[in-house]
């Protein structure tokens, strides 16, 4: 990878993808969704540094908004952190050949038994690139329908205890700035669709935009 040039002006402000030279891989973790492996990099020809890396498959949000502009919400226990969230609809990546556009679909049907007739790309974010290759795409769904209970699966797990709510994007917007919502998808997905909606919605980009990455780095 040739290293990319200073900014110049705003304009320049942009990542760049493309990876350095990785010299050898060691398997450290494999689990059930993501494994762990520690890549020795070359950063320049004197220095190789080891980098331990969260192999993730990615995964989508969903910021579905009705006519009133609430938002649909979701409360779950989240074990890691040991607490109940409040969240986006949001799943993995994790369906051979599925689409990031057909998961946030499919999600939107099992968390919150809705339908969308209008879908955008509202952002792309990765969650923490200083460990996980973890790339996240952020979807706005309008044009909400309920879906036949019939047609939606049976919640398993935590899930099981799901809530679902819909709230003003605006007071959903304070919850967070307020430190109230802690979810990062969550936060990034509601912030991003409030700046989309003062902006009428001009930055919004197609729901099949192409995907940023990174199996650049981990191929």
């Amino acid at each position: 990878m040739t290293r990319p040039s200073d900014p110049t002006d705003a304009s320049d402000v942009a990542d760049l993808a493309g990876s350095l030279p990785v010299t050898s891989r060691r398997e450290r973790v494999v689990g059930a969704k993501w494994s762990v492996v520690t890549d020795r990099v070359l950063l320049d020809a004197d220095t190789s540094v080891d980098r331990d890396v969260v192999v993730h498959p990615g995964a989508v949000g969903v910021v579905a908004i009705d006519h009133n502009g609430q938002v649909v919400v979701l409360r779950q226990y989240r074990h890691p952190v040991a607490s109940h969230l409040w969240e986006i609809p949001a799943g993995l990546l994790d369906e051979p050949g599925e689409s990031p556009w057909a998961t946030a679909e499919r999600e939107l049907v099992e968390e919150a038994g809705l339908l969308a007739d209008e879908w955008h790309t509202l952002m792309d974010l990765y969650s923490s690139p200083g460990m996980s290759s973890e790339t996240i795409r952020v979807f706005l769904a309008r044009g909400l329908s309920d879906v036949d209970p019939s047609d939606r699966p049976p919640r398993t797990d935590e899930e099981r205890d799901l809530v679902v709510a819909r709230v003003d994007l605006t007071d959903l917007v304070q919850r967070a700035l307020a430190g109230h919502i802690h979810n990062a998808l969550a936060v990034a997905g509601l912030l991003a669709a409030a700046e989309s909606r003062r902006g009428d919605w001009a930055s919004l980009l197609p729901p099949d935009h192409p995907w940023p990455g990174p199996s650049w780095a981990l191929g």
